[in-house]
């Protein structure tokens, strides 16, 4: 690893590290977490932090745990999020801000664009930023779902050189460790693919925390995709920040590519999120991430889901091949009419006069996955 190219990181802690015992926040985690933090700062570093933790910390709060439905644990995140946000100020002398997301935030373009004007502003005013889900106003519609994933969103807006995942073991093994004495650490990942996926297993089950190995996996692949080297670390031990100060690795490196996607090919492909689908014949040999207007409503034999114009959709095949995630430059309604148009010249006729159904600006190309 190369530390010295380090000009500013996304460091991501889980729930396990707020609130170890689900009796609200302790620092005993948080210490050298925050002395790391320090250090970067010192060095010129600028750090963003993805804090998880808002529920564990506000859990004690709600004596009658028996039964918790999906309005305890909003009100548990309310509740939480400020002794959350006091917690990490009271470790630092330099302020911090708090900024809350949904997905819905990172997915529409324009607010986007808004976040990562936001995050600069207070970079460049010293100010940490520490960004959580706003867990207490989201539903199954709005988000994220996973902080693991929102740090690597949050590290794309941010163009950070580095992120940075806290687990509770020290990387990804071929085989899960806990259960298996030979299980071998990897301390270098070049290429995820389904094999890498393979050893991260299933999601947790129980605990304070709604990731697991595959949810860091998910994220250091859009992080290293935007050309992102990612590390996932034991974020239990001071060790692990040590080295990392040393520039060495101490978990496992995930390599960050070396031509990076464009920020907004990168935004469309990974943080948003198809509203509706197209779909085409399974033989359709157009190449849409080289000429988007191959693709025209003689094309199109079914649109699935309702959305609006400027909304992003899935451009697939019957057979289910992905070819594109694009935004649409009409809506399903329209799109729907003029497909099932018999005059093939009205329609034609009519998406010139009103431009293709989507274009290359605004393109992420699937075809490879």
């Amino acid at each position: 690893m190369n530390r010295a190219n380090w000009k500013r990181i996304v460091i991501k802690v889980g729930s396990a590290l707020i609130a170890p015992n689900q009796q609200g926040c302790s620092s005993h985690y948080l210490l050298s977490i925050a002395q790391f933090i320090v250090k970067c700062r010192a060095e010129g570093i600028q750090v963003v932090l993805v804090s998880s933790g808002s529920v564990a910390a506000g859990s004690h709060m709600f004596p009658d745990q028996e039964d918790i439905d999906i309005a305890v644990k909003k009100a548990m995140a309310a509740a939480g999020q400020t002794e959350m946000i006091s917690t990490w100020d009271k470790l630092f002398d330099f302020p911090s801000a708090q900024i809350l997301l949904t997905h819905a935030d990172l997915r529409d373009r324009e607010r986007y664009v808004s976040i990562r004007e936001t995050l600069f502003s207070l970079l460049d005013n010293q100010i940490l930023p520490i960004v959580n889900e706003n867990d207490t106003v989201t539903t199954d519609k709005l988000k994220v779902g996973d902080n693991d994933n929102l740090s690597a969103m949050v590290a794309a807006a941010a163009d950070a050189d580095a992120l940075i995942i806290c687990s509770d073991i020290d990387g990804l093994y071929d085989k899960n460790p806990h259960e298996n004495d030979d299980a071998k650490l990897l301390s270098w990942v070049e290429n995820i693919d389904e094999s890498i996926y393979a050893m991260a297993g299933g999601a947790v089950k129980g605990g304070v925390g709604t990731g697991g190995m595959r949810t860091k996996i998910e994220a250091a692949e859009k992080a290293v995709s935007h050309g992102i080297d990612t590390f996932i670390i034991n974020g239990f031990t001071e060790l692990s920040f040590n080295m990392l100060l040393d520039g060495k690795n101490p978990g496992t490196h995930f390599q960050a590519y070396e031509v990076p996607m464009k920020e907004n090919v990168h935004w469309m492909k990974h943080t948003s999120n198809a509203q509706g689908e197209v779909i085409v014949e399974s033989d359709f040999g157009g190449s849409l991430g080289e000429n988007s207007e191959e693709l025209t409503s003689s094309e199109i034999i079914d649109v699935k889901g309702e959305f609006s114009v400027g909304d992003t959709i899935l451009v697939r095949k019957d057979d289910g091949t992905k070819l594109v995630k694009a935004r649409s430059n009409y809506s399903s309604c329209l799109l729907n009419f003029i497909a099932k148009q018999d005059s093939e010249e009205f329609a034609s006729e009519f998406e010139e006069k009103t431009g293709p159904i989507i274009s290359n600006q605004h393109l992420a190309n699937l075809e490879k996955e």
